[in-house]
């Protein structure tokens, strides 16, 4: 079943993102960074380093909100 509750659309392929969402997705991305940076290091010192690391967390955070924003 397809869930519907999610409208996010990726940006199609070939279509360059603009200006604005560049600025956008860094600020999104530099806001989340510091949080993904606690959760790592929470997460090293329960022993587990298999999961993602902190940029790659805050960058698939940013690409989660910032189409969401410009509803792409």
């Amino acid at each position: 079943m397809t869930d519907t509750t999610s409208d996010l659309k990726p940006l199609r392929r070939g279509q360059a993102p603009s200006v604005e969402y560049g600025v956008y997705f860094c600020l999104i991305f530099a806001t989340s960074l510091p949080g993904a940076l606690l959760r790592s290091l929470a997460a090293a010192a329960r022993g587990d380093l298999a999961g993602p690391g902190p940029l790659r967390r805050a960058q698939t955070r940013a690409r989660e909100i910032t189409p969401a924003i410009f509803d792409v």
